[in-house]
């Protein structure tokens, strides 16, 4: 969507353009599978839960090492705009890497309005810190390849940025704010012009990691059009990664192809470190 027409959208059509939960009639049938799953998933395979990188109760790591600590990491943000959700409901994402000998680590952090969307950033990047640092002290000292969907692809994106990440998959993520702050989005996220301009990957400097930028081919034309720009630019700065649309996916069915062991995703990661 252009500027021009954006602009020319009712307020109702704005938000509409962002509401996955509005897009997907079933919606909360597959929430509530995932947390199910999870809820059960957790408590058997975690080997190292709630271990804090920081000082709130939210700045924790669940992880689950494989049986090879040299395996790859696969460390998974959630999603849920930066304002809902916790990383204990997505525990059943370990379960593909975890099939795959990968570990697994998922991270939590805070939301909007408690604190501001820079502070969430700077959480992430404290939280790679902390993984770097002490993750072979739980059997994770692998390289990292991050992942993130949604708001957690949006994180992802900036938290390529750290050191210790050495690929990344940014799932169906938001990587222009200003659209978002002309949403309802932002009466949580209450963005100021310079987050637009500095939490923006679109706007920061090119990260020359290997990053796929993967969709749901059935999302909403906003998120498809979000992350084949961000893929765009990257290309046109010759930064290595694909983009990948994964066929008849909505926002909710995309984490499919991450969760399931034999997810193309899955796969992707892999191919991502050779």
């Amino acid at each position: 969507m252009t500027k021009t027409n954006w602009f020319s959208l009712t307020q109702r059509e704005r938000d509409s353009a962002y509401n996955n939960n509005e897009a997907v009639p079933d919606a909360p049938s597959l929430i509530e599978e995932r947390n199910q799953a999870s809820a059960a998933f957790r408590p058997v395979h975690g080997k190292a839960l709630d271990l804090a990188y920081g000082e709130s109760q939210r700045e924790q790591w669940d992880l689950f090492p494989g049986p090879n600590p040299q395996a790859p990491t696969l460390a998974f943000i959630h999603g849920g705009y930066w304002q809902r959700n916790r990383r204990e409901d997505f525990a059943a994402m370990a379960e593909g890497a975890l099939a795959m000998g990968w570990n697994v680590a998922i991270c939590g952090y805070s939301l909007c309005p408690e604190v501001t969307l820079t502070r969430i950033v700077y959480q992430i990047h404290a939280a790679l810190g902390w993984l770097s640092a002490h993750g072979a002290e739980h059997g994770l000292a692998g390289p990292i390849v991050l992942t993130g969907w949604s708001a957690g692809g949006h994180l992802t994106a900036l938290g390529a940025e750290h050191p210790a990440v050495s690929a990344a998959i940014a799932i169906s993520g938001i990587f222009e704010l200003g659209p978002i702050r002309d949403t309802y989005l932002n009466a949580a996220l209450k963005l100021t012009d310079e987050e637009i301009v500095e939490l923006s990957p679109m706007r920061r400097p090119i990260v020359q990691k290997p990053i796929a930028i993967a969709y749901g081919a059935a999302e909403l034309p906003e998120l498809c059009r979000q992350s084949r720009d961000f893929h765009r630019l990257r290309s046109e700065a010759q930064a290595p990664g694909p983009l990948w649309p994964v066929p008849g996916a909505d926002h909710f069915r995309v984490l499919e192809a991450l969760r399931r062991p034999d997810g193309a995703l899955l796969r992707l990661a892999a191919e991502l470190l050779r």
